[in-house]
């Protein structure tokens, strides 16, 4: 059947006035990205979109945004994101770019080498505001009789309520407000035998906005071993033994060297009164002297009677 002339015509014409919606200064018209969202958990933003396909070819995006400024006194202008201009990947780290707690309009755009695009930007814009907080991850333990406490490091933003007490009728909620850098902290002295429990929420000031609760974690101290009496005693005694033992050994030596290896007592007629040495220096005019002076026995009676 053949098609008439008329009707070949017009839809000619219909073709050539199409090509001018699908070129653009020459350049043919990429499908923009669809699907625009914005994902925040804990302050960190992340700008998602569905990718744009093409058979064989890696696509680029593009990520701007305009915040409150931008958009009211400086002429509507919009910024490049700082980590996503371009990306391969249909997901951009905006955490950076939102630096204060306004509405900020996000916009996307396909590359594909000098093919762009249109523009599609985030419906409604997006505030920091609406992020969900989640409770910091813990961890309690004790040291000794101290109550300690590591929480998770989300960044310089974020303090942590930590409320902690003794588990026991009628007792008393103690709250802190705490920064982590990811280190242990401690809470309390805790007293023997006694159990404590922690629990912790975020706490973001620049977005005015509170995390609920954690779980709450509890430990148990030991008792004492022993009674503060008995340790006294027992301390006292050690004492004791150091000052004792060391007195009865060296006793005991002494009785044993005075029982083994007694000591001899020389009389007094054999003690030698006079310096040896002026002994041995009489002189031997002095000995014949005291020899001559002997007396025989008849004049020894002589002189008595």
């Amino acid at each position: 059947m053949m098609i008439p002339e008329e009707i070949l015509t017009s839809h000619m014409w219909v073709f050539y006035t199409l090509i001018p919606c699908l070129l653009i200064d020459g350049v043919a018209r990429l499908p923009a990205p669809q699907n625009l969202s914005v994902q925040s958990t804990n302050m960190k933003h992340l700008l998602t979109w569905s990718p744009v396909t093409m058979a064989g070819e890696v696509i680029h995006y593009s990520v701007e945004y305009q915040g409150e400024y931008e958009s009211l006194y400086v002429s509507h202008i919009w910024i490049p994101s700082s980590r996503c201009s371009p990306t391969e990947v249909p997901e951009c780290d905006v955490t950076d770019d939102i630096t204060a707690t306004v509405p900020y309009n996000l916009r996307v755009r396909a590359t594909l080498g000098s093919q762009t695009s249109a523009w599609s930007t985030l419906k409604p814009p997006f505030n920091r505001n609406s992020t969900i907080l989640t409770p910091p991850g813990m961890e309690v333990t004790k040291d000794g009789f101290h109550l300690v406490i590591k929480l998770e490091d989300l960044g310089p933003q974020f303090e942590f309520l930590v409320t902690y007490w003794k588990r026991e009728p009628g007792a008393k909620e103690h709250v802190k407000i705490m920064r982590s850098r990811g280190i242990p902290v401690h809470l309390e002295t805790m007293e023997p035998g006694a159990v404590y429990c922690v629990k912790a929420q975020t706490l973001v000031n620049a977005i005015g906005r509170y995390s609920t609760f954690s779980p709450t974690e509890c430990v148990k101290v030991q008792e004492e071993t022993l009674p503060l009496a008995l340790a006294l005693f027992a301390f006292i005694g050690f004492m004791l033994i150091l000052v004792v033992v060391p007195l009865s050994i060296w006793k005991m030596g002494r009785l044993l060297q005075y029982s083994c290896c007694p000591a001899v007592v020389l009389p007094d007629t054999l003690k030698i009164t006079s310096s040896p040495q002026k002994l041995i220096s009489c002189r031997r005019e002095e000995v014949e002297a005291c020899a001559m002076t002997v007396q025989s026995p008849e004049e020894l009676f002589r002189t008595w009677i």
